[in-house]
């Protein structure tokens, strides 16, 4: 059969979508990476700084309801403009945040933005591209993800170790991406997806909160937010304290220099990238669902070499291996989500039930450190992931699946019994 090649609107679309998420790994790790950097700046402690994360996680939801809202009143195109420059004005203020207290305050006000990226961005791409590819574009989209943590990385290389230069330069840069993503987003066009939807509910007189009072709706709108809490857990578990971990002295980490450990977060996140790519790929064969239960699984044995590795190699094979399967699994939610949305919310369904997941995820880390420091980096490593990986598993194994439904179509336009 012959692939189905992307028009010049798919393509923009999809770039778009891609760069904005890979924007929000990129501010994201920035902080994961320096925090112990902007402790000293600040006379912090680091888990003090770490707080700043949770801050960001912390005002998602409210960025992806306002937003998601908008959107599936308007349509895709301007809520997401909006939204870049709004994340992209603020994420370049950090560099020049006076004090630790201006600077959460401006960290709070780009959780609201990048809130609303993920969700509007994966629905506008996945209503975009065809129905066949949607497995392979989930995977790729997801994993803008890994390519913003790995350019925020190189960055963090060139720009602190290399240049000697300080921490703020690393969020003046983080306009520049996102600057990119305006300008091919303004080229994109409007959902056809959506169009349709509106006008199927004009024809059948439905506004959007009869559509959010369903039963159906509901119920699968809780488990959502259940197994995004679980996926969030697994991805921050396996990669916000791990870079500490890699370059710490005490608590028992690795000791490795700050060079060393830059490098194996380099290659783990190419680890990542094949793994969303490889997996949301299969999952376009063999289910959304048995996707993710076999990536989790697949991880549980991995733990081992992950957590408790002593050397820089075993160390990065160890950490290489989980994030092909933290992210392969990963990899199928861009599809998974907005497959399992009506079409009339979609725009606000994924954001939402995603960014709750990362508010219930958002202490994270500052559990992680809090367990490294009375235990050990290795036993809060894998007493936060094994544990994770097991619900993720059990979570997906009782939940439904919709893959390759048809949007803008009947199929999908309430969606509430239409999942198997």
């Amino acid at each position: 059969m012959t692939r189905q090649k992307l028009t010049s609107d798919q393509r923009n679309s999809f770039l778009a979508a891609f760069l904005g998420w890979s924007m929000d790994a990129f501010d994201f790790f920035i902080v994961v990476l320096v925090y112990a950097d902007i402790a000293e700046t600040f006379h912090r402690s680091r888990t003090e700084v770490a707080f700043l994360t949770t801050a960001t996680l912390a005002m998602r939801p409210v960025g992806a309801l306002l937003f998601g809202l908008w959107a599936d009143r308007v349509g895709r195109r301007l809520p997401l403009m909006v939204d870049v420059m709004f994340y992209s004005v603020v994420g370049f203020l950090c560099a020049f945040a006076p004090n630790f207290t201006v600077l959460v305050i401006l960290r709070l006000l780009y959780g609201i933005g990048m809130g609303g990226e993920w969700g509007l961005g994966a629905a506008l791409a996945m209503e975009k591209v065809p129905v066949e590819r949607r497995g392979f574009f989930s995977g790729l989209l997801q994993e803008g993800y890994s390519f913003g943590y790995l350019l925020a990385t190189v960055a963090s290389l060139v720009v602190m170790d290399w240049l000697g230069l300080s921490w703020r330069w690393l969020f003046g840069l983080s306009i520049i991406p996102a600057f990119v993503s305006l300008i091919i987003r303004y080229r994109v066009e409007e959902s056809e997806v959506w169009e349709a939807a509106q006008d199927r509910m004009r024809l059948t007189k439905t506004r959007i909160r009869d559509v959010l009072r369903e039963g159906a709706i509901i119920r699968r709108f809780i488990y959502l937010v259940l197994l995004m809490t679980a996926f969030n857990w697994m991805s921050h578990g396996t990669q916000d304290v791990y870079p500490t971990f890699l370059k710490a002295t005490t608590e028992q980490g690795a000791g490795l220099s700050s060079t060393t450990a830059r490098w194996i977060v380099v290659i783990y996140n190419v680890g990542a990238i094949i793994g969303g790519l490889v997996f949301g790929s299969l999952s376009q064969r063999y289910s959304r669902r048995y996707t993710i239960i076999f990536c989790a699984l697949l991880a549980l044995p991995i733990v081992p070499l992950f957590a408790f590795s002593r050397t820089a190699a075993m160390l990065c094979l160890g950490s290489f291996l989980m994030q092909v399967c933290v992210q392969g699994a990963w990899g199928v939610i861009p599809a998974h989500l907005t497959e399992m949305s009506p079409d009339a919310i979609r725009g606000l369904y994924p954001g939402v039930t995603y960014q709750l997941g990362n508010l219930l995820a958002a202490f994270n880390l500052p559990i992680q450190e809090y367990l490294a420091e009375t235990h050990g980096y290795p036993f809060a490593l894998a007493a936060t992931i094994v544990p994770t990986l097991l619900v993720v598993a059990f979570l997906t194994l009782i939940g439904k699946d919709a893959t390759g439904i048809r949007f803008g179509t009947a199929e999908s336009s309430f969606l509430a019994e239409k999942v198997v």
